[in-house]
């Protein structure tokens, strides 16, 4: 495997998805003569490339194509081509900029680029990679125009650009003369500029950063918190009319009439009424009366793609699916577990929205959207029109989750828009969000592991998901990776190499396999926090729990040493020591830990749980350490880990959609059960440890190693293994009519 190249081994790697080295293990060839230490593991394919170096391959081509420019007063503005959903990335960006310019940080401005389909693959927010793929491109873009801004101060000043210093901005010379960036834009952006090319333009050593890895507050803070800051629906378009969407009572159903439409059209402040593939839309003067409006509405239904099918019908399915172990229970000690979890909604705060604008030869949608140029395509298709007459406005939005993946709502608003002829600022209720939204895919786990001799001999997971709609661009993006997709073999392999480059165990268990079958059920599916590995990786790390047990060691113990690298060690250690690990615990609170690494990162966690009733446990304190090698913004980082640790309290407590008949019954948050205040620990410490190397990804990092610190600590305290999760997933709620 040294002797190829991360193109080639991508190649191999898609062309192979399943990569089944253990199909025929027998019992001679993993059970050793002698304990001597733990039995290394062959790397997996997420070892040697991850999703992450996938996307940056693609993005190569066009990674230079970033745009940054300086007026007059020395505002340097730079337009950022990702999306901003909540996780600080125009802050990390803003502090790059500001930190190769040498201008203070308030004098930066970072817009959200609008859809530029010249970016190929270039444009798609997602898999933690935002930073690990930006941090060269844009540190070397604004060295470029520093060096550019000195240059000319040079120039005007006939003196050597290396003699010249730069200091919050101004360019300074030897003798104290000086000139700010402003008064050098002009001349900067001349026509002389190419002579300048030769310019030395690296950026800066990461030794000599002043302001990069320093914990920094969100330059938005200010806006999102009185308000100020504009969502999608703050937005003042002219004539664009609210509108809403009467939604089929189970997933994916069709309209097959209106029988009122007449009566809702003279409802008070109704404009019109219009059919589309995914509902009835009303639009209207005010949201209001869109609301009354599509509530009115009579409609008859056709049968929708799930009808049939409810949580235990979904369960057997996936049960059914999964693959079984190969190596047989009978020759080796061994521990056996079955996991399933639950349907999850994304539930972001700022529900799908969008703004359009269509006209017979044009169209202008704005939207919040991590894959803009897919949507563009998309809706140039969808209108027929050429893709230079649609402009795609990315707006800042407000969560995702993986949710704003998709771009359901803006292609919905721009089918209405067509139909009703006029602008459209589309709405979707919680209850549209959480029913008819995308939601990560409920899934099914069987691990085996098999130990002698103190060692872990094998370490076999085989997963069976529901199929994760990947339609939004990654599958393009493998493929100009230098990836091939066999013919015909569709989502499947698409889906087992994003598996394979994502989910990967730390530990040396002798052979180790990790394998996912997908059921292919028509439901609204997408990326969710830690794709994969939050259910993965969260199992694996309760079984670690269970095998530390089985050999009579202690589990911080245990993972120290069958961890396969000091870097992983230095987390765990962290997060053990300044949780005081083993330390007396009253009846019914216990502690546990859970290790996690993703996207050239890893983390560990430690909770504390009250369980003294077990229907209504709650994480008291949680400590994490987090290596990420180079953090640009380790304030940042340390929002991302909290948001990630109260993702898993979450979805391993309480929060999960139940399916009946075709459709979640959850549509509101208080349905829901995600986490709130009361449900969160009022002790929490997370390390950011020293910088080293580049930058690896965050924004998933936290859930999966925080999904298996809960669960054990539930086990510890309850003296009950959890095998379902959420762990308390009763209907307590009166749902929401159909």
């Amino acid at each position: 495997m040294a002797d190829h190249g991360r193109r080639r081994f991508l190649t191999y790697l898609v062309a192979a998805p399943t990569l089944a080295v253990a199909t025929s293990i027998g019992a001679e060839s993993v059970s050793p003569p002698s304990a001597e230490g733990a039995i290394p593991s062959p790397p997996a394919p997420g070892d040697v490339v991850d999703l992450g170096d996938v996307l940056i391959l693609a993005g190569k081509p066009t990674a230079g194509m970033l745009v940054l420019t300086v007026d007059e007063d020395g505002t340097a503005h730079f337009r950022l081509p990702r999306e901003e959903v909540g996780q600080g990335l125009t802050t990390a960006i803003a502090m790059l900029v500001a930190e190769e310019l040498d201008t203070p940080l308030e004098n930066v401005r970072v817009r959200l680029d609008d859809a530029r389909p010249e970016l190929l693959f270039n444009q798609l927010t997602g898999s933690s990679n935002s930073i690990r793929s930006l941090y060269d491109p844009v540190r070397r873009t604004a060295a470029a125009a520093r060096a550019r801004m000195v240059a000319i101060a040079a120039r005007q000043w006939n003196l050597e650009a290396d003699a010249l210093t730069v200091r919050k901005g101004v360019v300074v010379a030897p003798d104290g003369r000086k000139a700010s960036y402003g008064s050098l834009a002009a001349a900067a952006a001349g026509d002389k500029t190419e002579e300048l090319s030769g310019q030395q333009t690296a950026p800066k050593k990461e030794s000599d950063h002043s302001l990069v890895g320093k914990p920094t507050s969100r330059i938005d803070a200010r806006a999102i918190v009185t308000g100020q800051q504009q969502y999608t629906l703050d937005l003042d378009v002219p004539g664009a009319k609210p509108a809403m969407v009467r939604r089929p009572p189970t997933l994916n159903g069709t309209v097959k009439s209106v029988g009122n439409e007449a009566a809702v059209r003279a409802m008070p402040g109704v404009l019109d009424v219009v059919v589309v593939p995914t509902g009835v839309a009303v639009v209207a003067e005010t949201f209001g009366q869109a609301l009354d409006g599509k509530d009115a509405l009579e409609v008859t239904w056709g049968k929708g793609t799930v009808d049939d099918l409810s949580d235990d019908g979904i369960r057997k399915r996936l049960r059914a699916a999964t693959l079984p172990p190969a190596v047989p229970p009978v020759l080796t000690k061994h521990v056996d577990a079955e996991f399933d979890f639950a349907f999850a909604s994304h539930a972001p705060l700022e529900t799908n929205s969008a703004v359009a604008d269509v006209r017979a030869d044009s169209a202008t949608i704005w939207s919040g959207l991590k894959t803009p140029i897919v949507a563009l395509q998309t809706i140039a298709a969808e209108l027929g029109l050429p893709q230079d007459k649609v402009t795609v406005h990315v707006v800042q939005a407000g969560g995702s989750f993986g949710r704003r993946l998709f771009f359901d709502g803006a292609l919905e608003a721009a089918r209405i828009s067509k139909k009703s002829g006029r602008p459209v600022k589309l709405m979707w209720s919680r209850i549209d969000d959480m029913r008819h939204g995308r939601m990560r895919p409920a899934t099914h786990h069987k691990i085996r592991a098999t130990y002698a001799l103190g060692n872990v001999l094998t370490f076999e997971h085989r997963v069976a998901a529901v199929e994760t709609d990947f339609r939004h661009g990654l599958g393009e993006a493998l493929s100009a990776s230098g990836a091939k997709l066999p013919g015909g073999a569709g989502n499947a392999t698409l889906a087992q190499s994003l598996f394979l480059t994502t989910v990967k165990s730390p530990y040396n268990f002798g052979v180790t396999t990790q394998l996912l079958t997908e059921v292919p059920l028509k439901m609204p599916t997408a990326s969710w926090r830690s794709v994969y590995s939050a259910n993965t990786r969260g199992a694996e790390e309760i079984v670690v729990d269970e095998l530390a047990a089985k050999l009579r060691k202690d589990p911080v113990a245990f993972r120290r040493e069958f961890l396969k690298n000091d870097r992983q060690r230095a987390v765990l250690d962290k997060a053990a020591d300044d949780g005081q690990w083993g330390r007396p615990m009253p009846e019914g609170f216990a502690q546990g830990v859970g290790f996690h690494e993703e996207y050239k990162s890893r983390t560990a966690c430690l909770v504390e749980i009250d369980a003294r009733d077990p229907k209504k446990p709650r994480v008291t304190k949680a400590v994490i350490a987090v290596d990420v090698g180079r953090p640009v913004n380790p304030r940042g980082l340390e929002a991302q880990m909290l948001g990630g640790l109260t993702d898993a309290i979450s979805t391993t407590l309480r929060a999960g959609l139940h399916i009946e008949e075709g459709l979640p019954l959850e549509g509101s948050y208080s349905q829901f059960h995600y986490a709130r205040q009361a449900d969160s620990p009022p002790d929490v410490r997370i390390h950011v440890l020293p910088a080293d190397g580049e930058p690896g990804g965050a924004g998933e990092l936290g859930v999966p190693a925080a999904v298996g610190a809960i669960a054990n600590a539930y086990a510890r305290a309850t003296g009950t293994r959890p095998r379902t999760f959420p762990v308390n997933f009763d209907v307590d709620f009166e749902p929401f009519p159909r």
